[in-house]
């Protein structure tokens, strides 16, 4: 069974080299996932694939089954998780295109499901640092290995959407330190940790924030610049998977111990 996994956008398994091995539909206790897991081959190796918004992207940020989605992948058997993100700038020195290896998260969403220990048992899992180390080594090796730019930190505040941000909230999530925001790393990253899973985010930057860019914010314009990565993140996504170790030596394994009340 595949031990990677890979959270985000369809286009992944239609990359070139990519080979679709098998479809895998998964029920969980938490529902329905998003999608059916997609088992590719990528750089040799067996990788799990869903699209968090569904096939045909029907699914807005706030009505995604985070629950069922990483509940599915640890079912599978994954340990590591790639998550792929579209993200609005606030930090003006970030251009759009520029794909950003996040370290830390701000949570700004409300009303979603936020963790699997909500009944009989509670955890109290550390979020210090949400992102696993050792993916975010692998992304910034696999960069280097392949010439490309990225921003090797940054902070990512997640918004409820599905509306674009205002002004005055930008502005905010600039002053509290924020490099860019989205709508879908929470409560993503924090069930991912739940589950013990490694979880690391390349974030691409498609767009100016409100206030950030002197236009209007559309959906055209995040399409139009996510088409143009796509082959810059296509060939780091198979660069990374090809350096990730067996081994896990991070924290994210282990994050339960210690965490029960």
């Amino acid at each position: 069974m595949p031990e990677i996994g890979i959270i985000g956008g369809s286009g992944v398994y239609r990359m070139p080299s990519v080979e679709l091995l098998r479809e895998e539909v998964v029920d969980t206790p938490y529902g329905a996932p998003s999608d059916v897991y997609k088992i590719l081959r990528i750089s040799g190796i067996e990788v799990a694939f869903l699209a968090r918004h569904g096939g045909g992207h029907a699914i807005p940020p706030h009505k995604v089954n985070y629950r069922a989605n990483i509940r599915g992948f640890k079912s599978l058997g994954v340990k590591r998780l790639l998550s792929l993100g579209a993200v609005g700038g606030i930090n003006p020195v970030i251009s759009p295109g520029t794909i950003v290896v996040t370290d830390q998260i701000i949570d700004m969403t409300t009303g979603r499901a936020s963790t699997f220990y909500d009944k009989d048992e509670v955890y109290h899992v550390d979020f210090s640092e949400p992102f696993c180390p050792e993916l975010r080594a692998a992304f910034i090796e696999a960069a280097g290995a392949i010439n490309l730019p990225v921003l090797q930190r940054g902070t990512y505040v997640c918004t409820n959407g599905p509306r674009f941000e205002t002004r005055a909230e930008i502005r905010y999530y600039s002053i509290i330190g924020a490099d860019v925001v989205g709508m879908t790393a929470m409560p993503e990253a924090a069930l991912a940790r739940e589950a013990e899973i490694c979880y690391g985010t390349l974030a691409t930057l498609t767009n100016y924030a409100a206030g950030i860019g002197r236009e209007k914010l559309t959906t055209t314009e995040v399409i139009e610049t996510i088409n143009k990565s796509s082959i810059n993140l296509n060939a780091m996504l198979q660069k990374t998977v090809s350096l990730i170790t067996a081994q896990r030596n991070c924290p994210c394994k282990d994050a339960l111990k210690d965490a029960k009340i």
